[in-house]
């Protein structure tokens, strides 16, 4: 026979709520830092970095833009989706309200082509407030390839005609369409440039700094004569190489291998002085006493020991390489019509004319700088962040 304690028979004992002191939650942060891994410990950095978080946050809405520019743009940016009737037009701001009234749904107004005295008889776009054209979501349009599946529904148009969120060039083509495209042939220059560097400065720079010696003397010797070329003379001679008859494809991936090829020393001359200091570690020994190879302790030890600061690196030549690509492009030395990329795009920003008359030529500008200005502060967050331990922990 079991006895229950007085006061405690047929009911339940009252609940106790545990109130953690300020010290019990102090020390359970710092032992959720100083156990923390290298990864959780740079993420934690970089929230605190509200410029770099702000700068992720456009990044990745610029690359989704970029990803699904077919979908989000209304016309097909090449010739063939031209607007012949709205040549140099000017961007068409969807409305609800006009002179003759108010529309649950957004709208634009028609245009009309006329001659006029006062340009010599050379046919004029007109506005027609009198003409509405209501915009409508996920309407069918030009077919568009995303991976391996085909697709003819875009995000938006119009019920009637054509409407340019960012007006038009001197062909027709939609400027809106071809900045979507053109943000996402830079990123896959980018990307593809960055893939190549990022390759050889692994490897050349990981037998530098592992073997040293002779042949960490002959490797710097190559790398800094390849850091001593002249960019704008190489990709003249380059230019003066590629026949006309290449497509823009070729034309494309030949830019981001030219390009790929010149941004490696950078990387693997950080490769190299990391891998000098390392490769006398005991890890390192004990493997070489396990019968390991160079290249199995290269790959699977030394590399992956400061793997969070080559993913700095890359993003911070991100830009760059970006950058490459756009003045190339912009100088008349890399892609060309009718490939769509922000360094085609600015060529067209050179006039004096366009200066004065058509100012809206300039908006994929601004959807450069923010690219390059996301791909800063992402690359500047990382790099703080990084050093987990370095500075004081708020």
């Amino acid at each position: 026979m079991t006895m229950e304690p007085e006061g405690t028979h047929g009911t339940t004992g009252p609940h106790v709520e545990v109130v953690e002191t300020e010290d019990a939650v102090e020390r359970r942060a710092r032992e959720a830092y100083f156990t923390a891994s290298q990864r959780q410990l740079i993420w934690a950095r970089f929230k605190r970095n509200r410029s770099a978080m702000v700068a992720a946050t456009v990044l990745v809405v610029l690359i989704l833009m970029g990803v699904f520019a077919p979908f989000l743009s209304p016309y097909n940016p090449t010739v063939a989706g031209r607007d012949k009737d709205y040549t140099n037009g000017a961007p068409q701001i969807p409305m609800f309200c006009d002179q003759n009234g108010c529309s649950a749904r957004p709208f634009i107004h028609g245009v009309t082509r006329e001659r006029s005295i006062e340009t010599n008889f050379r046919w004029v776009t007109k506005v027609d407030p009198d003409k509405r054209a209501y915009v409508e979501f996920f309407v069918e349009g030009w077919e568009y390839n995303l991976g391996p599946f085909t697709f003819d529904t875009h995000l938006f148009g119009v019920d009637e005609g054509y409407v340019h969120l960012f007006g038009t060039d001197d062909a027709g083509k939609d400027i809106f369409s071809r900045t979507l495209h053109a943000i996402y042939t830079s990123l896959a220059v980018g990307t593809l440039g960055v893939l190549i560097s990022f390759v050889l400065a692994l490897v050349i720079g990981g037998v530098s700094g592992y073997f040293g010696g002779v042949t960490d003397g002959v490797i710097q010797m190559v790398t800094d004569a390849i850091r001593t070329i002249p960019i704008i003379p190489l990709f003249m001679a380059v230019a003066a190489f590629i026949p006309d008859t290449w497509s823009s494809e070729t034309r494309f991936f030949f830019i981001s291998i030219i390009i790929g090829f010149i941004n490696w020393p950078t990387l693997a001359r950080r490769v190299r002085t990391h891998l000098l200091v390392e490769r006398n570690q005991e890890y390192v020994l004990a493997a070489q006493l396990q019968g390991a190879g160079a290249g199995h302790i290269i790959r699977k030890h030394l590399l992956p020991s400061f793997t969070s600061y080559i993913i700095v690196d890359l993003v911070i030549s991100f830009p760059y390489i970006v950058l490459s690509e756009t003045a190339l492009s912009f100088i008349g030395l890399g892609l060309k019509d009718p490939v769509n990329s922000l360094g085609v795009m600015l060529q067209n920003t050179t006039s004096a004319d366009v200066l004065l008359n058509y100012q809206w030529y300039f908006i994929p500008v601004l959807f450069f700088i923010a690219l390059v200005m996301a791909f800063v502060y992402v690359g500047d967050g990382l790099r703080d962040a990084a050093d987990p331990y370095g500075g004081s922990r708020k």
